[in-house]
């Protein structure tokens, strides 16, 4: 027994290097009682009055802001830890179990395993009040694993309401996320709405317009914005003292990449619409997030205000999954990248260049040839060779000339448009949207209904999917339905007005006499390259132009008739 209090003795002389933790979860709200303020307060008084033994604090560590439901996510706490590892601390001072686990295996893990392991004086001060080094009965006995398993079961009943008020969040389209993305910031007055960035929303303006209309490639953007010294988002916003996670900072070289740049030409949040729920946590004592399947994010359109408009995005959109790869040393993409198929295999067109010497000298050829028979098999398909003067000559009079034919349809509309024919059947369509309204307001209630059947365990996940699969097919037609009844409507009532998109559309151009990519974009859907220089151009608007025909073809026919019946 000497022995032992000898040891006793001569450890009561030591000094303990003390490390303060501190937590502040996002449960605690605006509680000043739980505040960071408050706790370093309580712990600093009883280390001034009540702690036994000589001491020195060593370092504060505070956590603010984490949900605390596992210990290797919070940075403060993985620091202290190592420190234990290394000697500095041997002692850890918090106000309550809760601030340093509210996991009951973590707790455990720490408690009987690696503060033992490294000699380590854990101090809580209330709920329950332990110190290991002068009441290890305490940490051994049952009242610290109870504590435990009712801060465990605390965090999961936690978990779940969080959960609950985050999915009703993001079905109503309130941003939930703790940065906000590039080009918008939180609203001072509501944390959950986005609101422009005008500095950094210029540059999202750029990138959409160098792309779009300029004609730039990806890597051609990303090395503009490399020579001009624009800022990445994140060092933009460390800049600018905004909050942002990116674990890599400092290893990261400040330069804007393709992958950056891609991010951004794909994301809807810049036309208003919020899309949340990619990816969920596993659990609240796993924290790895799985990706979620398409058909469970939460997408609600007009939420905040856009920064790109709707036509440029869809044109982004469709110009990214054409094929416009270029040279490593070239920033734009020749004029007629991603148009070009061969008419008869449907493959891509390979752009090539030869020189040939005349006898003005070396001259120099630029050419696309079908790719299957470049690159792949000579014997699967022929040249399909034409010369890039000859093809925009091509491509710019067959525009010429459909510009020329919708400006001849625009006049006949117009025409029909004045004449005084009565259509009848414009009640019944009125009924039928009506119905079609009331059928999509039925499907919504009950998809909505499924949901939270599914959430209270009524009914199983692989019940929930099928039948939201199902439901929201229904819902997918319905909304087709009413579409289609409101166009035959608006028809039906007032004609087809001059603003029509693809009158619009095209007229805005009668007078082209060049070809640029924002042209091509807005009126060229592929361009089939045939043998003997011979294309075929395939528009945009293809539905709107047979909408049109049909609409003239019917009002000829109603003219007629009246016309027949007056005579």
């Amino acid at each position: 027994m000497a022995r032992v209090k000898n040891k006793r003795n001569k450890q009561q002389h030591k000094v303990w290097n003390v490390a303060v933790y501190i937590r502040l979860s996002r449960d605690d709200g605006n509680d000043e009682s739980l505040s960071v303020t408050n706790q370093r307060k309580i712990i600093q008084e009883y280390l001034e009055n009540t702690f036994e033994g000589e001491y020195t604090i060593v370092g504060e560590y505070v956590d603010d802001g984490l949900s605390g439901t596992t210990d290797y996510e919070r940075l403060a706490f993985q620091r202290m830890i190592q420190e234990v590892e290394s000697g500095v601390v041997n002692c850890i001072v918090c106000k309550t179990l809760a601030r340093a686990f509210r996991n009951y295996s973590d707790q455990g893990y720490f408690l009987e395993r690696i503060f033992p392991l490294y000699g380590v004086r854990f101090i809580s001060l209330g709920d329950p009040a332990i110190d290991t080094y002068l009441q290890p009965e305490i940490a051994q006995g049952m009242e610290v694993p109870i504590t435990g398993l009712m801060n465990d079961r605390y965090a999961a009943r936690t978990s779940n309401d969080i959960r609950r008020t985050f999915d009703m969040k993001r079905r109503n389209g309130e941003f939930i996320g703790a940065f906000a993305p590039y080009g918008y910031k939180k609203n001072p007055e509501n944390k959950n709405h986005l609101i422009i960035d005008e500095e950094a929303a210029q540059i999202v303006r750029n990138i959409y317009h160098w792309f779009v209309y300029d004609g730039m490639s990806k890597s051609g953007i990303v090395k503009h914005l490399n020579e001009l010294g624009i800022p990445t988002p994140t060092k933009y916003k460390h800049n600018k003292g905004l909050k942002h996670y990116t674990p890599n900072y400092a290893k990261n070289d400040g330069m804007w990449s393709l992958g950056t740049v891609f991010r951004i030409l794909q994301n809807e949040v810049y036309i208003g619409t919020m899309i949340q729920g990619k990816q969920r946590v596993i659990s609240y004592k796993v924290h790895d997030k799985i990706a979620q399947p398409e058909e469970e994010w939460y997408v609600v359109e007009n939420t905040h205000e856009p920064i790109i408009d709707q036509v440029t995005f869809e044109k982004a959109q469709n110009l990214g999954k054409r094929d416009t790869r270029t040279a490593p040393s070239q920033k734009r993409v020749y004029l007629f990248s991603g148009f070009l198929r061969c008419a008869d295999c449907n493959m891509g067109m390979t752009r090539k260049s030869s020189r040939r010497r005349t006898k003005a000298g070396v001259k120099e050829y630029t050419y696309y040839v079908c790719s299957t028979y470049a690159v792949k098999n000579k014997n699967k398909c022929t040249r399909h060779s034409i010369k890039v003067e000859d093809l925009a000559e091509a491509v710019l009079k067959t525009i010429q000339t459909q510009i020329a034919l919708v400006g001849n349809m625009s006049e006949i509309i117009s025409e029909i448009n004045q004449q005084p024919i009565v259509r009848t059947h414009s009640k019944q369509l009125e009924q039928l949207l009506k119905k079609q309204k009331q059928e999509l307001e039925k499907i919504t209630c009950v998809t909505d209904n499924l949901y939270m059947d599914w959430k209270c365990g009524d009914i199983t996940r692989a019940e929930y999917m099928r039948m939201k699969a199902k439901f929201e097919q229904q819902a997918d037609e319905a909304k087709q339905s009413i579409h289609h009844i409101e166009m035959e409507i608006a028809i039906a009532q007032k004609g087809i007005g001059v603003n029509d998109p693809y009158l619009k559309t095209f007229l805005k151009h009668r007078n082209i006499e060049t070809l640029d990519r924002g042209l091509l974009l807005e009126l060229i859907d592929t361009i089939y390259v045939h043998e003997n220089n011979e294309i075929t151009i395939q528009f945009t608007f293809a539905d709107q132009h047979k909408r049109m025909l049909e609409f003239m073809k019917e009002n000829n026919k109603q003219h007629m008739a009246t016309k027949d019946q007056v005579m």
